[in-house]
């Protein structure tokens, strides 16, 4: 049996890779941890396997920037040199795309992170940090997932969804975003730890997401009357190039399907498949809760 610990308590992700590990009760043990105050630095951590870090400051309104490096990098380079020092084989590190510096664009293995935001600053100045320590004893898997969606989430797809519910119009657009949807997302880490992964990863949908069917599909899940404009590209081209939001919406911006943890990645054999929710379930799930509260 192995043993998890997932350091942050209520975190969105964690609470799902929780809630998939206990599904497999013969399997795993699964704990968290608050890490707000320094009395987790008195947890045993050597009586675990992996350890899952998800503990972070995430959204932009914290105004005082040394609290990003304070936690998301201090923070999680403290909580890595206590688990290998207690002897902890595994651990796993939830970054970000940001780290890349755009909005737009393909990234491949030799795109460079170029973060600004002091959120991806901070968080790629972990992952230095992190893989400085890792070797066969202390295995450290650092993850850039793309979008991360479902019941309850926070970020950008709310605020999409918010607009498909109420726009009546909406431009036909073709490109490409790499999302994941949150059980996927969970899969992938239950097997990351099954498999004792390391390195760079990339996990991502099957398929990329194109914003107006993305959209589409949002208003039929409320069935709300969405009509779908072509012919804008001219607008579309100059919003983007105007507006970093715009970019976020209407731009390309996706990871190579055969990056390592994609997808395609030929390194795994066909077991290695996190791919639990296709596209179309997961917009119905993510969509459900918000029905019910409407």
């Amino acid at each position: 049996m192995k043993k998890i610990l997932i350091t942050g308590e209520r975190s969105y992700i964690g609470v799902a890779v929780e809630k998939r590990l206990t599904q497999f009760t013969e399997r795993y043990k699964v704990d968290t941890i608050s890490v707000r105050t320094p009395e987790w630095q008195d947890y045993p951590f050597s009586s675990y396997d992996t350890v899952l870090h998800v503990a972070a400051i995430v959204h932009t309104k914290e105004r005082d920037l040394s609290k990003y490096f304070g936690v998301n990098r201090d923070l999680a380079v403290h909580v890595a040199q206590v688990a290998r020092n207690s002897g902890v084989s595994q651990f796993i590190f939830l970054s970000t795309m940001g780290v890349y510096g755009v909005e737009t664009g393909r990234i491949t293995l030799d795109s460079k992170p170029s973060p600004k935001t002091p959120y991806a600053t901070s968080k790629y100045e972990a992952e230095v940090a992190l893989e400085r320590m890792s070797d066969d004893h202390f295995r450290v898997a650092i993850m850039r997932p793309p979008i991360v969606y479902g019941p309850g989430c926070k970020g950008n797809y709310p605020r999409l969804s918010w607009l498909a519910r109420t726009a009546k119009l909406f431009p036909r657009v073709s490109n490409r975003r790499s999302m994941i949807y949150i059980d996927n997302l969970a899969e992938f880490i239950r097997l990351v730890i099954d498999r004792r992964l390391s390195g760079l990863l990339f996990p991502q949908n099957a398929e990329y997401v194109n914003t107006t069917e993305l959209v589409s599909r949002i208003a039929a899940a409320h069935q709300t009357n969405l009509r779908i404009v072509p012919g804008l590209t001219w607008v579309l081209k100059l919003g983007m190039a105007l507006s970093a939001d715009v970019r976020k919406v209407f731009g390309s911006f996706y990871y190579d399907l055969d990056l390592p943890g994609g997808p395609h990645w030929k390194e795994q054999d066909a077991s290695f498949d996190y791919q639990l929710v296709d596209f179309d379930k997961s917009i119905r799930l993510a969509e459900q809760v918000i029905g019910e509260r409407e």
